[in-house]
């Protein structure tokens, strides 16, 4: 089984209703360490890129097209940090989602995009309290799960699990990048909201791919 662009469709408009479902968690999590926008801000996007995939007067043709219109669509729409940060993710997936269809080995190349973008432009790394902390165990356990001949749907869950225990290592850090940072120590004990969110996106992405088996 492969993934292709109604895969990719799926998970856009997945990851847009976890995202306003959970937008009032993410606004409090970003409120305890951050701005407060966090969840406002990705729900904004997220229903804009549905309503531009509403907009298509054809499917998009490949995953490497849904996932550039969510880039686009999110730098534009996504204020803060979230907005470049997602937005350079997707674009480096689409890159790497060009064909029509993704075998395992294209979900990991996809994964990897979308970290090696948020590392590039968060200039972040893993223990600094940020969305890489979730972002980095989702990839190394889709390679784990691939390398053991794992089909992408099965990928995608591994991702998502590791990316959930990523999110949940960030409480008990202290944040040394971003605003949360400024909170030092005060900054433990909180979740990261940019983890969090990155831990739905992936679960809603094993969800469609699931759906897709």
């Amino acid at each position: 089984m492969t993934l292709d662009a109604a895969w990719a469709v799926d998970w856009v408009r997945r990851s847009a209703a976890t995202v306003v479902e959970h937008r009032d968690e993410l606004v409090e999590l970003d409120r305890q360490i951050g701005d407060g926008d966090h969840g406002e801000n990705l729900a904004r996007g997220f229903r804009a890129v549905v309503a531009k995939l509403d907009a298509l007067d054809a499917p998009p043709a490949s995953v490497g097209d849904v996932l550039r219109l969510a880039a686009t669509t999110l730098m534009s729409t996504v204020g803060g940090a979230a907005g470049p940060l997602y937005g350079t993710a997707y674009l480096r997936a689409s890159k790497s989602g060009a064909a029509s269809e993704l075998g395992a080995d294209g979900v990991v190349a996809l994964l990897e995009a979308a970290l090696d973008g948020i590392v590039t432009r968060g200039k972040a790394r893993v223990g600094e309290k940020t969305m890489v902390d979730a972002w980095t165990p989702a990839v190394a356990a889709a390679v784990e799960a691939a390398d053991h001949g794992a089909p992408p749907s099965q990928v995608f869950a591994a991702a998502a699990r590791g990316a959930q225990e990523g999110a949940a290592s960030t409480v008990p850090m202290i944040a040394t990048k971003g605003r949360a940072s400024y909170l030092g120590e005060r900054s433990a004990g909180h979740l990261d909201p940019g983890a969090r969110s990155s831990e739905l996106l992936l679960v809603a992405a094993a969800e469609a791919a699931a759906a897709a088996d």
